[in-house]
């Protein structure tokens, strides 16, 4: 189930969508949208946190929050998910991380473990074909999430779900890039097929490759694994 920061985002990514926002306006103070959306402003903060790594919004000290037509952020400038973890430091961490939990799961794989994958790659799809890029992201660190649970490792799935917020704000980095949308669910095809054959390798292999994809869509110097 979405989380009440991840529905504001929804909602003020629709906003922005259908014009009521244009690009380069500003959106209404924090109490204001607090208040259209009924939450809390530490959801919308989450909120607008989503958006900005999205390429949707961006902060301006003192300023306020503009509309940026999905232009593609500079990762240095945004939110970090720890305060030592910038962008960079982060792929590199999951590029230590995730090859080796994807061949776990290629060898570990069921069939309840199947057809949570195929759940997911639907669901991300399923948000892509309709530019939901709040969803979409969503589901993308479901899936990261799942093949760490599907190593049957207990300590790489708790390393996941401590580090859940960091990853996902770097997931969502690569979706500022218009013109990159379905490639990281295409690149999870790969890694999927890879896993229901059971190819411990190539599943490795294949997130490697994504990873290092990821990277360059984000605009992260990231050297080829």
């Amino acid at each position: 189930m979405p989380s009440i920061a991840n529905v504001a985002a929804q909602a003020l990514q629709r906003r922005i969508i259908d014009g009521e926002f244009p690009a380069g306006s500003a959106l209404p103070s924090q109490r204001e949208l607090a208040e259209q959306l009924s939450i809390s402003r530490a959801s919308l903060r989450e909120a607008i946190s989503t958006l900005e790594a999205l390429g949707l919004v961006r902060s301006q000290p003192s300023k306020g929050v503009f509309v940026t037509a999905g232009k593609q952020p500079d990762p240095a400038h945004l939110p970090r998910g720890t305060a030592s973890m910038t962008p960079q430091a982060l792929f590199e961490f999951r590029a230590v991380l995730e090859p080796a939990w994807t061949a776990l799961a290629a060898r570990r794989i069921d069939a309840t473990g199947r057809e949570r994958l195929e759940a997911i790659q639907r669901g991300m799809e399923d948000a892509l074909k309709v530019c939901d890029l709040v969803m979409a992201s969503d589901w993308d660190l479901q899936f990261h999430l799942c093949l760490a649970e599907l190593s049957g490792n207990a300590g790489l799935a708790s390393v996941a779900a401590q580090f859940r917020d960091q990853i996902g704000h770097s997931l969502r980095l690569p979706f500022s890039n218009p013109s990159g949308i379905w490639e990281p669910a295409d690149e999870h095809r790969h890694i999927i097929d890879a896993i229901l054959a059971g190819d411990a390798p190539a599943a490795e292999a294949a997130m490697r490759a994504h990873l290092s994809a990821a990277a360059r869509r984000a605009g992260i110097n990231f050297p080829a694994l």
